[in-house]
């Protein structure tokens, strides 16, 4: 059974597998005629209500989670990986009246579009490839793109971008492209207006390489860092409320990094305690270190300039 819902950002959807017939809930979907083993879409009995045509907030008793890590920019982006696809997820299904058909063509993927996020009401619930939500892993829920694969997703406004593994099936608002984790929708700066533009471009895990992304779009202006750490390429590798966490993971990293700790250090910008290495003299200098701290410690720096 495949449970959907309307959360203010786009309807969601889990699966439970098993051998079930078809059943419908408020007549609100529709779906072919179930086989021995089916996963088929029913929707929640949820009214519509005037939060799902707002472009921000979120629905009702969702929202971000009572004990939030401090450390959600840390968290490192999903890496891709060749996996079989879902026996189950990648057939065809219909919703509210509209049917989709997964592609599991492997052609590329590229669209613009809105992005929402889903949290504590479905944390722990399962998604629609079996596996049970976590709304601080770095997934995302699309209509049509095979179950799992991998995008990534750039937010056009600041350039920030995050790679993320497709495991469940949703939004179903025709506003809206992608529905994120919201660990993902965070590190996208969306997570306060509840949705947001962006660009979606899928992952060929055989070609991927890591790479930074920028933290801000060309036309606007660079970070400023204190001249007394000097000027160059930076890589930002997460921003801390509170010093002791920035200390923490400084601390952690050192004993991994080898030479390349020697880089390592804390600043504070707007606020907030920032661990960043550099500078780096070139933009290559800082990418080839940016792979080598992906490699090392499984975290996507960001790059300054």
């Amino acid at each position: 059974m495949m449970r959907i819902r309307d959360s203010g950002f786009g309807i969601r959807g889990a699966v439970v597998v098993g051998a079930i017939a078809l059943v419908a809930l408020a007549g609100c979907a529709s779906a072919p005629k179930p086989s021995a083993r089916v996963e088929t879409p029913v929707s929640k009995a949820e009214k519509p209500t005037s939060a799902s045509t707002r472009p921000g907030g979120y629905y009702q008793d969702d929202g971000p989670g009572e004990s939030t890590p401090p450390n959600l920019e840390a968290i490192p982006d999903a890496e891709p990986k060749s996996e079989p696809l879902h026996k189950f997820a990648n057939r065809p299904y219909t919703v509210l009246g509209k049917t989709y058909t997964p592609d599991v063509s492997g052609k590329p993927y590229q669209a613009r579009g809105i992005a929402s996020w889903y949290g504590k009401k479905f944390h722990g619930q399962r998604t629609s490839s079996g596996e049970p939500y976590d709304m601080y892993a770095m997934t995302a829920a699309h209509p049509t793109l095979p179950i799992p694969s991998y995008v990534r997703v750039t937010n056009p406004k600041t350039g920030k971008a995050v790679v993320v593994r497709v495991n469940d099936r949703g939004p179903f608002h025709a506003d809206r492209l992608i529905d994120l984790s919201y660990t993902a929708a965070h590190k996208l700066g969306i997570v306060g207006v509840g949705s947001g533009p962006v660009e979606v471009e899928s992952i060929d895990p055989a070609n991927w390489t890591p790479a930074p992304t920028l933290a801000a779009p060309s036309d606007a202006k660079p970070q400023r860092v204190a001249s007394a750490e000097g000027t160059g390429y930076w890589l930002q590798l997460g921003a801390f409320s509170v010093q002791a966490n920035a200390e923490q993971l400084l601390a952690k990293l050192k004993g991994e990094l080898g030479g390349l700790a020697d880089a390592l250090r804390i600043q504070t910008v707007d606020g907030l305690y920032r661990l960043r290495a550099g500078p780096f003299q070139t933009s290559g200098e800082a990418n080839d270190a940016a792979v080598q701290l992906k490699r090392v410690t499984d975290i996507q720096p960001v790059l300054l300039r």
